[in-house]
């Protein structure tokens, strides 16, 4: 099953087919990392709040 690079949570197979390019299986942030975001090539962290 897919993981999360920044926090090891699971996510399904779509959502790392959605939010990884082609040949990737672990997204760099997922839903469960409310305080960062994808930058470019890195994850930081979000400068507003997300809800």
């Amino acid at each position: 099953m897919p993981e999360c690079k920044n926090c090891g949570s699971f996510v399904t197979t779509d959502y790392a087919r959605v939010f990884t390019p082609p040949g990737v299986d672990r997204p760099r942030v997922c839903p469960e990392c409310p305080d960062m975001v994808r930058d470019g090539a890195d994850v930081r962290e979000a400068r507003a709040t997300r809800s």
